[in-house]
């Protein structure tokens, strides 16, 4: 048995192992590429239907952005709406307060004065008269007082006047006083 010499069937043997390691390493990496490209494409997938949708969500959410502001144009013209409502109303409420107003000035008014003009801002009237003496204006601020639709006068100016020998003496006023609603009867019968 000494004479067989096993040099070159170990050098084939170890040939053959390195063909199959070859093989075995190049099949791992074609398996590896493969799955790689497998993993690659259902990422791919995934990232194409996460960006559906989120594409969807965004047409929805410009599709409620544009209802969301159609929805603040109606509030706002709803405010407009119900502004203008509470207007008429507040109108229609007033509207006989302009009769009372004459009215009460036309009762209010004693002997010995005479109204010159009128003029109102919100609730305040101011009143330009002449009158007789200084204690007409002073009972014709006394009937303001009780009146029910006007309230708190105050008196502005006062100017003694005497024109000629043949008028009285007079005196020009000018006075300030409150529109009000009509006063309230409180319990007790007085005005509250």
């Amino acid at each position: 048995m000494a004479g067989i010499n096993l040099l070159p069937w170990r050098a084939e043997r170890r040939k053959q192992k390195r063909q199959e390691f070859f093989s075995i390493a190049a099949l791992a990496l074609l398996f590896t590429v493969g799955v790689l490209m497998l993993i690659h494409f259902r990422i791919s997938r995934m990232i194409e239907y996460q960006n559906q949708r989120n594409q969807y969500l965004q047409s929805e959410v410009a599709l409620l952005d544009k209802k969301i502001k159609e929805i603040q144009d109606l509030e706002a013209k709803k405010k407009r709406l119900v502004a203008k409502m509470e207007v008429i109303q507040q109108l229609q409420h007033n509207r006989p307060e302009a009769v009372h107003l004459f009215d009460e000035l036309a009762r209010t008014l004693p002997q010995g004065i005479v109204l010159l003009d009128l003029a109102q801002t919100d609730n305040l009237l101011v009143i330009n008269g002449m009158a007789q003496s200084n204690a007409r204006i002073s009972g014709y601020m006394r009937n303001l007082e009780s009146s029910p639709w006007l309230q708190d006068p105050i008196l502005n100016v006062i100017e003694a006047k005497k024109e000629n020998k043949e008028q009285k003496e007079g005196a020009k006023f000018t006075l300030q006083v409150k529109q009000a609603n009509e006063k309230k009867e409180a319990p007790g019968g007085k005005p509250s």
